[in-house]
């Protein structure tokens, strides 16, 4: 069964080096990028692991090869360098 939706373009800022995983991955599975997201979303919001053992052993590796280094630990601590960098300059005067 389909289901019929309305997609809208948004303007999502991600880690950098997260979206090349997550590009990666796509590319993969041959799926798009929305597609991907949509589907780990959808499963998360009902408290559903995405991947079985074998696309998570893919993940590991583009992880390492990526240099992604960031876990679930660091989920809502990440900022942005050019904030970060505003804030060192604010703490130094």
């Amino acid at each position: 069964m389909a289901y019929i939706v309305e997609r809208i373009q948004t303007g999502a800022r991600i880690e950098k080096r997260l979206l090349k995983v997550l590009k990666a991955l796509a590319e993969y599975r041959d799926m798009c990028l929305g597609n991907l997201l949509e589907g780990i979303v959808l499963r998360a919001f009902e408290g559903k692991s995405s991947f079985e053992e074998d696309p998570l052993s893919r993940i590991r590796k583009l992880k390492k090869f990526y240099g992604l280094d960031l876990g679930a630990t660091a989920s809502h601590k990440l900022r942005d360098v050019s904030s970060a960098s505003s804030e060192i300059r604010r703490k130094r005067r």
